[in-house]
């Protein structure tokens, strides 16, 4: 042989149940399941609750629950169902592979295997683990071997598993029990890893004033392990949390994505918060992130909105009008549910009727009678430039009694080469106190820093707005 082969399969050959019958313990893994039920938050952290068909003895009983995340949150453990105390439990989350069976043999005797490359002859050596630290160091008689990587010619035979090495994360309890039963657990625990995010993805209509809204639920799991057939709901909302140190948990590259049918998911309040249960259970594996539909509205009003916004007094080049989508979350214009924070990707079919993608924007959890605004992107037809025609400092006064006043005269230009006429929104950012003394067309004043001119522009051509304003410092 030309590697080093370390008897690992020993656990799963023998594993828990052996250790289960030398020291008394019930084991139960995965396959005991009787239902699974899944809640999780946007901020990486989820509600799992497990039960299982469990057969527990009267009197003192260890219980090790194997096949929980890997992520748990010990301390938020619960196990319900039955007459018994909880008197003790332990998170194992020490996980067997050949390098931790060699790190907990140190010092331990082995049994070195080796076969001869011309006859084939099996040989066998007692070897004393030194050190496991990047490779193995063996004493095997009077002579010290070093182990790098795979470089040995043979195999390391272990007579038993270390305690507390487990093939799987293990939630061990130690229970008094009442009675002896047979019956439902239900391990209730927080855990790490697994998350969601809402997806959104819309389809203008040919006119711009109507959208198909499709809306994704995106469940990532990276606890450690996978959750079969489970009852999921996600929460939209951020409950308050208080933070200990972080543990250092590895992170997975994620490997699949799974898009199931387009079913519309049960909302409901849920505290200050809105909790969204998707439509039948679902499985999702470790490492993967799935997509559930979760909401579907195909004729959502919208508005298509052109802006620019200028700070300050002066001159620019022409530079590009922001396109903006707005849709109101009622059901008059088609919505009228919660919608979680996430991002929606836009799509417009071209002349050939296939769809190009046009943009996309981050909304915030968006309560039913909102408004949502998207940030398409920049409008290449319709643009902006401005003049300063006047500036006049009319500042008086010396020493800390002075008063710094402005006078500026501005001419805005605004153009569209489009075929068909198009409004902007002129938007005038100033600072100080300010007063608009003459314009060629009426304003209306946003808030104390921002003024708006709406712009009607016509097809192919171009519109002008002058202003005066002064503005004290």
């Amino acid at each position: 042989m030309t590697r080093l082969t370390i008897l690992a399969g020993l656990l799963v050959l023998f594993g828990m149940s052996a250790q289960a019958e030398n020291d008394g313990a019930v084991a139960s893994t995965a396959a005991d399941q009787s239902a699974l039920a899944l809640t999780i938050y946007n901020d990486n952290l989820a509600l799992v609750r497990d039960t299982r068909q469990i057969a527990l003895p009267k009197g003192l009983a260890r219980l090790d629950y194997a096949d929980v995340s890997a992520q748990i949150i010990p301390e938020t453990a619960t196990l319900k169902g039955g007459r018994f105390t909880l008197v003790e439990q332990n998170f194992d989350f020490d996980l067997l592979n050949p390098g931790k069976l060699l790190e907990k043999a140190v010092g331990q005797t082995v049994r070195l295997f080796r076969t001869h490359p011309t006859t084939g002859q099996d040989t066998v050596e007692e070897a004393t683990v030194l050190s496991a630290n990047g490779g193995a160091v063996l004493r095997v008689g009077d002579r010290i071997e070093v182990i790098r990587g795979t470089n040995l010619a043979g195999r390391i035979v272990f007579d038993q598993i270390p305690p507390n090495l487990r093939a799987r994360p293990t939630l061990s309890m130690l229970l008094d029990n009442r009675r002896k039963s047979d019956g439902d657990l239900q391990l209730t625990y927080l855990t790490g890893g697994l998350s969601w995010q809402a997806d959104y993805v819309g389809t203008l209509n040919e006119d711009e004033t109507g959208l198909d809204l499709q809306g994704w639920v995106t469940l990532t799991n990276n606890s450690g392990i996978g959750y079969r057939n489970a009852a999921v709901q996600v929460v939209a909302g951020t409950p308050n949390r208080v933070y200990a140190p972080q543990r250092d948990f590895r992170r997975e590259r994620l490997e699949e994505v799974v898009v199931t049918a387009s079913v519309k998911v049960k909302e409901e309040a849920l505290l200050d918060y809105h909790l969204y249960t998707l439509p039948r259970a679902t499985t999702i594996a470790n490492n993967q992130t799935k997509q559930v539909a979760f909401m579907a509205a195909p004729q959502v009003q919208v508005n298509k909105i052109y802006e620019f916004t200028a700070f300050g007094v002066g001159t620019s080049d022409w530079q590009p009008a922001v396109v903006f989508i707005e849709m109101y979350n009622t059901e008059e214009a088609g919505l009228g549910l919660p919608l979680p924070k996430g991002i929606v990707r836009l799509y417009k079919a071209d002349s050939k009727g296939q769809p190009r993608f046009v943009g996309e924007d981050r909304i915030a959890h968006t309560p039913e009678g909102e408004e949502a605004r998207l940030t398409v992107g920049q409008a290449f037809d319709v643009t902006v430039s401005r003049r300063q025609i006047d500036y006049r400092d009319e500042s008086r006064g010396q020493g800390p009694n002075r008063i710094r006043q402005f006078r500026a005269t501005q001419e805005v230009t605004l153009k569209n080469a489009k075929e068909e006429p198009v409004a902007v929104d002129f938007i005038q950012r100033f600072y100080g106190d300010w007063e608009i003394l003459e314009e060629s067309a009426p304003h209306v004043k946003r808030d104390a820093e921002h003024a708006v001119w709406t712009v009607d522009i016509p097809a192919k051509g171009e519109t002008t707005v002058t202003f005066q304003v002064r503005w004290k410092q």
